[in-house]
């Protein structure tokens, strides 16, 4: 019998034992393309967050009473309800910011990180659990853009979030802030996660032998 899931580990485990990024490899368009900085990796993680969250909440809480022929339907809906919402207090707030994510915003409704999660996680989970689980695989998407954006900004601009912190003598890496520049660092990420994921499992190999 499978042990249950503690409520700490439905929210642990999108940070990045089911990270959407480095082990699902979901919402990859948003990952390469809005990740030229670290404030737009940060926006955009945090707008996705919040659809995420508050669209799997409402789905675990009306899942038995929508019909299994309209669910897909209703999902996409009720996702971009949210996604309205969001594009619409950015350009009201942060109209800058919201340029500069331009069509990635509205098209968080096809993100399928969130129409994902709705449909197998969501729709079968209480609203608690569903909660944890949008959060974390939220939490883990927007580490990981903030990371990407971070390092493309610091290396292709010295600065991150705007700070410089390499020093003046560093010649910048105009390739970093290139389509290119999204490319490389990702899979230099995703090859440490690879890396790091082998090195954890023969660790683990390792410690059933001696015991």
């Amino acid at each position: 019998m499978k042990k249950p899931v503690s409520l700490t580990q439905e929210y642990i485990k999108g940070l990045w034992e089911i990270n959407p990024i480095f082990k699902q490899i979901l919402g990859m368009c948003p990952t390469l393309a809005v990740t030229v900085s670290a404030i737009n990796g940060l926006a955009m993680g945090l707008a996705t967050t919040f659809v995420l969250v508050f669209s799997s909440v409402i789905i675990s809480s009306i899942r038995k009473i929508v019909p299994s022929q309209v669910r897909i339907a209703t999902y996409i809906l009720i996702i971009s309800t949210f996604v309205t919402i969001v594009d619409l207090v950015m350009k009201a707030k942060f109209p800058e910011l919201s340029k500069a994510l331009g069509p990635f915003i509205p098209l968080i409704v096809v993100n399928c990180i969130i129409l994902g999660r709705a449909e197998a996680f969501a729709s079968r989970n209480n609203v608690l659990r569903s909660f944890l689980d949008a959060l974390g695989n939220g939490s883990g998407f927007l580490i990981a853009l903030l990371v990407l954006g971070s390092i493309r900004e610091m290396l292709g601009t010295r600065t991150i979030f705007g700070v410089q912190v390499l020093p003046n003598q560093f010649t910048p890496w105009m390739v970093m802030i290139l389509p290119a520049g999204a490319f490389i660092t990702l899979g230099l990420l995703l090859g440490f996660a690879n890396a790091f994921t082998k090195w954890q499992e023969q660790k683990n190999k390792k410690s059933v032998l001696v015991r």
